[in-house]
């Protein structure tokens, strides 16, 4: 007998059943890419999509961003119906359209609005990646336009978060033309002594880093966030050099000058405060 109980116990995994599987609810728990920790959702949006143990910054909704940075109850939303149409007749556009309005809970890809940011006004515009990817179609500029007018009448700071893969291919070039006149609103802000702080969020790429991106007063990066033009296959096949492995990434930006500081997601509301006291004064 006591041998036997001595004896080690034979140990079998055990697959879960579908009904268990079932029982776990969809988006209750979610996996770094970067260090492959799993975390409640809802710690990690606490902490503003922000990787606890290796830092990672996840992709933050807009809404989420809107809320990380202004103070509470003092965000007021404009222009929040303004849709797209197809105006090159590309086929199942307008359905892409709607799965993404119902996907995301927005009508556009970036979400513009008015607020306090530790007591200071404040207007805003936050891409958000998860509508079409936040490509920059015809409604994108016009509401990024709008916004920055306001900012000019109103005499208040205008703040950017982009996150894009560039212009919006359904809409050629009238895509094309939203770098031109998003452009021309910031320099009629800049005439006009405004402030303009842009922040580039993961990931920031084609003609939006190529145009109001890139124009800001101050011009900030969350870490490694992807930014840059042209893609680095391509670039490697136009110049016939291998690039670095961190090119393009928001601290290879910040080594070689093209921006002023790379802010962690969690310092955000505080550095933007900070900067909004100094030009108050």
């Amino acid at each position: 007998m006591l041998k036997d109980f001595l004896k080690k116990k034979k140990r079998y995994a055990t697959i879960p059943s579908e009904r268990a599987k079932q029982e776990v609810p969809e988006g209750l728990m979610t996996k770094c890419p970067a260090c492959r920790t799993i975390m409640y959702t809802k710690e990690l949006k606490k902490n503003l999509y922000v990787c606890d143990t290796c830092g990672h910054h996840h992709r933050m909704a807009a809404y989420d961003r809107m809320n990380s940075i202004f103070d509470s109850g003092t965000f007021v939303e404009f222009n929040q119906n303004m849709t797209s149409l197809n105006p090159l007749g590309f086929d199942a556009y307008e359905e892409k359209l709607e799965a993404d309005r119902k996907k995301t809970g927005i009508n556009e890809a970036v979400v513009t609005g008015e607020g306090q940011i530790g007591g200071f006004g404040a207007v805003a515009a936050v891409m958000d990646a998860r509508f079409r990817m936040g490509s920059m179609g015809s409604v994108v500029g016009e509401k990024i336009t709008l916004a920055i007018e306001r900012a000019i009448d109103k005499k208040l700071p205008f703040i950017l978060f982009s996150a894009s893969g560039g212009a919006r291919m359904q809409e050629g070039v009238l895509s094309l033309m939203q770098m031109a006149k998003t452009s021309a609103a910031l320099q009629k802000l800049h005439r006009e002594g405004g402030l303009f702080i842009s922040i580039m969020t993961h990931p920031t790429t084609g003609g939006v880093s190529a145009s109001f991106a890139s124009l800001g007063d101050y011009n900030f990066a969350e870490p490694k966030a992807l930014i840059g033009f042209a893609g680095r296959r391509i670039i490697e096949q136009t110049i016939r050099q291998e690039l670095p492995d961190d090119f393009q990434t928001a601290e290879f930006l910040l080594k070689h000058g093209q921006l002023d500081r790379v802010v962690p997601r969690l310092e955000m509301k505080e550095t933007l405060r900070n900067i909004l006291d100094i030009h108050a004064s």
